[in-house]
């Protein structure tokens, strides 16, 4: 499919439209089994945030149960390193679980429960939005099936074993390319068989609408935030906010807040594998082009004829073939850079920032660590990059211990 020639002026942060759409992108694009439940989330969605009781009990489970706000940290000795701009996480490791996931599950686990499903299901990758939404049912009593690729299964088995822990049903898919992709083609599968009692817990800003609104929506808190946080400790925004993107959910809520204040840079940084060939990455915004993947209009990594192609990446969490409608959007009208970032940085960025800060970053997060640290080596000292740190890396641990001892 052709690049678009129709480009919107300017991003802003009305959006979508209430046909689900970010200027050409998003949509619905589903069988009409699922259309009823849509529209359902639709409408509960809007009456749940004109509710005060729906907000009151989510901040409290944000207060509560997850420990938010989550902290602003400067990296000082990071900085040093790098030489350049001063670099500061937003520290959605330390949240319940252990990721910004657990923002979306609780808001959609309470969306759930006024609608009357019985059972949730999800999708998960690296694992961290399965945990996420296993805590979120085991929470509310909630029946939880997780869909999850066979290579995945292997790739985060702490993350699997948390998930049964937690009384969740975790069943691995043993198609395709057995990662993130093909989860999501079993879920949707199970919620057109369960629709009447089931309701699916989109774990990013992917999906037919309303799902990118509502994830995107409930990750908002993390810029939201952020942006306070910045105000009343610098009394400034930052220069630059870096963010990992695979389906995008932890780089929508983070880029939100700030998407109208147009002096603060954006940097969305994509799985970018072992090198520019096809099937060696997961950039679908830097190699990608428009088109259908799970029911929305967006980039996609296609051939020729419109089939989605393979992908690869180290982190389990950004191997997927597209990308969030409002991603692409954001894109083409130039208010967000994006950029992939190979493996091999990837994993010096974890080594760097586990040794100089005492924190393991998740392998997703390491992607926007690289390019943070990239960026800030070349910016003056009294400018501020702000990096969403996603998730903690003790999950990925054993994996980047067998990838190298493989390269040995």
């Amino acid at each position: 499919m052709t690049r678009p020639t129709m480009l919107p002026e300017a991003a802003t942060g009305k959006m979508p439209d209430a046909a689900g759409r970010f200027g050409q992108y998003g949509g619905r694009y589903v069988p009409e089994t699922l259309t009823r439940a849509l529209d359902q989330l639709t409408d509960e969605y809007q009456r749940a945030v004109q509710d005060p009781s729906f907000g009151a009990a989510l901040d409290e489970l944000f207060r509560d149960f997850v420990g938010r706000p989550s902290p602003l940290y400067h990296a000082r000795r990071l900085s040093q390193q790098c030489g350049g701009a001063q670099i500061w996480f937003k520290r959605e490791d330390v949240n319940h679980t252990g990721a910004h996931k657990i923002n979306n599950t609780l808001g959609q686990a309470l969306l759930t429960m006024r609608m009357g499903k019985q059972r949730v299901i999800a999708e998960t990758g690296a694992g961290q939005h399965g945990v996420a939404t296993a805590t979120a049912c085991a929470h509310f009593g909630l029946p939880c099936v997780v869909y999850m690729g066979e290579e995945d299964v292997r790739r985060q088995a702490p993350n699997v074993f948390s998930m049964r822990l937690l009384g969740a049903e975790v069943r691995p898919v043993t198609s395709g390319s057995r990662t993130l992709r093909d989860a999501i083609n079993e879920a949707m599968r199970d919620w057109m068989a369960s629709v009447e009692t089931t309701h699916y817990i989109l774990g990013s800003v992917v999906g037919p609408h309303p799902f990118p609104r509502i994830v995107r929506d409930f990750q908002s808190v993390i810029g939201r935030e952020a942006r306070q946080q910045c105000l009343d400790r610098l009394q400034r925004l930052p220069d630059t906010i870096v963010a990992c993107v695979g389906g995008g959910s932890n780089a929508a809520g983070m880029f939100f807040p700030f998407i109208e204040d147009r002096e603060v840079e954006l940097v969305g940084v994509e799985a970018g594998g072992r090198s520019d060939r096809p099937g060696d990455h997961a950039a679908s915004l830097s190699f990608g082009s428009p088109g259908v993947l799970h029911g929305s209009f967006s980039y996609v990594m296609q051939d020729e004829d419109g089939q989605t192609s393979d992908v690869h990446s180290l982190s389990a969490g950004l191997d997927y073939p597209g990308v969030g409608p409002e991603h692409s959007y954001w894109k083409d009208t130039g208010r967000v850079r994006y950029v992939p970032c190979r493996d091999d940085a990837v994993l010096d960025a974890f080594d760097q920032v586990a040794r100089s800060e005492g924190i393991l970053p998740a392998l997703e997060t390491a992607h926007a660590l690289a390019k943070a640290m990239e960026i800030a080596a070349g910016r003056p000292k009294d400018q501020m990059i702000l990096v969403c740190l996603s998730g903690r890396g003790d999950k990925d641990a054993a994996e980047i211990a067998r990838l190298r001892s493989a390269a040995k």
